[in-house]
């Protein structure tokens, strides 16, 4: 596929953003062949409202009968951007955060085939994040953490920035219906793909806040997404450990804990003894719980560093466009 060839569609979806959506659309470039405003069961007409007044003919509007969240309506939107031919999708928020001038920047190393998905990060200039209230700035930092450890993307941050691309072979291997619908659908979408082993890449961007308000509560979420980023991260730990591959690192994952909860036992088990009898634990003791714990505590690094250094690092769409090219030429 030649870039210069190569379908842009952007997905916009579209919850009380009336204020800023005509701008956000009117601002999208001409690397772009179509714009899909997706109207989430919007309580002020946004949909109807850019139909009325858009007359850019790249821009489809896409209504959702009952609302679906961001990520379900993103999806929806992934759905009539494949069908409709598109290579490359970029997904933008409504509400004017996101510089639609910055396209090119997502789009051109998925082209070239550097990557799989590219998204936003505000954290890249460190004179910049001085915009971002200091509560989303610790809950991001936060988040990023959790991120890391669920996903397998130890080199990703930010990873609730909505600002995103990615190719349409991606969309089309990733199963849409199971992906978060709310706003966990962002990190979500992390722990999807690396279970396809897609390249993931950030791209520097500002932080920018005007008078938009953003409906993701920082506290509100935190919790929702500790238990949402446990759940993926030993699914994914499974997948790609245990039923895809068995490796140092799946034996390393195995006796690392077992002998670190081993040794820690025995040694709680002799401390109580030794404190019951008013006596002083023997050298031998204490050396003989010690042992499986630093063990154990070794096998565990040994696992976080290879896992940290197993991100993917080989795009993966030019590969699954050939073969569907090969399986389409395959006579019957």
């Amino acid at each position: 596929m030649s870039p210069v060839n190569a379908k842009v569609g952007v997905v916009i979806p579209s919850y009380r953003v009336t204020a800023h959506i005509l701008d956000v659309v009117t601002r999208v470039g001409p690397r772009c062949h179509a714009i899909y405003v997706v109207d989430d069961a919007c309580p002020d007409g946004s949909g109807r409202f850019v139909q009325e007044h858009c007359r850019d003919p790249r821009v489809k509007v896409v209504f959702n009968e009952v609302n679906l969240g961001v990520g379900g309506a993103v999806m929806h939107g992934y759905r009539v951007a494949v069908d409709d031919g598109c290579d490359v999708i970029v997904k933008i928020d409504g509400d004017g955060q996101m510089a639609p001038e910055l396209l090119p920047q997502f789009i051109d190393p998925i082209l070239e085939g550097y990557a799989d998905y590219t998204k936003g990060n505000r954290f890249f200039d460190l004179s910049e994040i001085s915009q971002m209230p200091a509560v989303r700035l610790f809950g991001n930092a936060v988040l990023s953490f959790m991120s890391k450890i669920s996903s397998g993307y130890w080199d990703v941050f930010d990873p609730t920035n909505g600002y995103t691309a990615i190719h349409a072979r991606i969309v089309e291997h990733l199963p849409l219906d199971k992906i978060s619908r709310r706003y966990f659908f962002e990190s979500d979408m992390l722990f999807r793909l690396n279970t396809l082993r897609c390249v993931v890449l950030d791209v520097p961007m500002d932080a920018n806040y005007g008078d938009e308000e953003s409906n993701l509560k920082i506290k509100s979420i935190v919790f929702d997404f500790l238990f949402k980023h446990i759940r993926n991260f030993f699914k994914r730990i499974f997948y790609n450990y245990f039923l895809r591959d068995l490796s140092p690192a799946s034996l390393e994952l195995l006796a690392g804990p077992l002998l670190l909860l081993m040794g820690t036992v025995y040694g709680a088990t002799q401390w109580q003894s030794s404190a019951q009898q008013n006596v002083m634990t023997a050298p031998g003791t204490v050396m003989l719980a010690a042992l499986p714990v630093l063990m154990g505590f070794q096998l565990i690094l040994a696992f976080l560093s290879h896992d940290m250094q197993s991100v993917p690092k080989v795009a993966i769409h030019r590969r699954l466009h050939r073969k569907r090219k090969a399986l389409s030429q395959t006579p019957v």
